[in-house]
């Protein structure tokens, strides 16, 4: 395959690597650093090099700064678990070095949006704005699953986790291609390389495969509902017309009753859950208009 078919980016990003409690960050960078700051936070099993079709849509003087969180893309953690607190905990170190003194603008997708929630509710000063993209938490959970979670999180912890691995990029772009119609082939192939690396003839997911364990904790509802009440930032909620959650396929996830105090929402026809691979345009369009509107 010749590099024409795989997505040449238009911002060139700077990786670096921060130690954030212990943990081998790797972090990209676009833009001047002094700029006002937009910080991306990728999905689960996603990465940060995975937004640059958005970054390469916005506005070239805009400031990116994308973390792979802990365990995913290229930050190693040596831990036995994986704690939802701890990606609030880290995102926080993380704005103490790019931006201790400026409160910045979120942009989450996913699992990053629900941190980013929890953490604008929970930090509210340390947020200007936040654009949430399918973030809409977790159906409740019922409290008489904990026994039987509780033993799936012990018994899973004594087998070798482990993701699945591909013959080539060829392969996991295909993946990536049927579950996202709407992403063209060469954005497939540059996910694929964002998201694996070839290790003895082999393509293997550059994730933690304990990330795959089950978690040990119930979700409840109610406390990330405490802590999106507590947003003082304006909120901008992106869903896709496609998405299986702006469908409303359980009403405990629809996004309309989220309770953030000023919050607008915006549909992008034709697109699923991954907006960032699907219409990375629209998206970015849609994050200067609120923007530009809020700040």
């Amino acid at each position: 395959m010749s590099q024409t078919d795989i997505y040449q980016a238009i911002r060139q990003p700077r990786v670096v690597r921060h130690d954030v409690r212990g943990v081998d960050y790797s972090v990209h960078e676009w833009g001047d650093i002094e700029a006002p700051m937009i910080v991306w936070l990728h999905g689960w099993g996603d990465c940060a090099a995975t937004c640059q079709f958005v970054v390469d849509a916005l506005d070239a003087g805009s400031c990116v700064v994308a973390p792979d969180f802990r365990g995913f893309g290229g930050s190693r953690a040596r831990v036995a678990s994986y704690w939802f607190p701890d990606y609030l905990a880290d995102l926080d170190a993380l704005l103490s070095i790019y931006s201790p003194n400026r409160p910045v603008v979120l942009i989450g997708h996913s699992m990053g949006a629900n941190v980013a929630g929890l953490f604008a509710g929970t930090m509210p000063e340390r947020v200007r704005a936040f654009v949430n993209v399918e973030g809409f938490g977790l159906a409740d959970s019922d409290p008489d699953m904990a026994p039987a979670r509780y033993r799936d999180w012990i018994e899973a912890g004594r087998r070798p986790a482990a993701f699945s691995e591909y013959p080539g990029y060829a392969a996991l772009a295909d993946r990536l291609a049927r579950r996202n119609p709407a992403m063209d082939r060469p954005q497939a192939e540059f996910v694929a390389r964002a998201w694996a690396v070839e290790e003895e003839g082999r393509i293997r997911l550059r994730a933690d495969p304990r990330h795959r364990l089950p978690n040990p904790v119930l979700y409840r509802r109610a406390e990330s509902e405490a802590c999106w009440r507590r947003v003082s930032a304006p909120v901008l909620l992106v869903s896709g017309g496609d998405s299986p959650f702006a469908r409303g396929a359980d009403p405990r996830l629809d996004p309309s009753p989220l309770p953030f105090p000023d919050v607008e929402s915006v549909t992008i026809p034709g697109a699923g859950h991954m907006l960032h691979f699907e219409a990375p345009a629209a998206l970015a369009r849609h994050i200067e208009t609120f923007l530009a509107a809020h700040l």
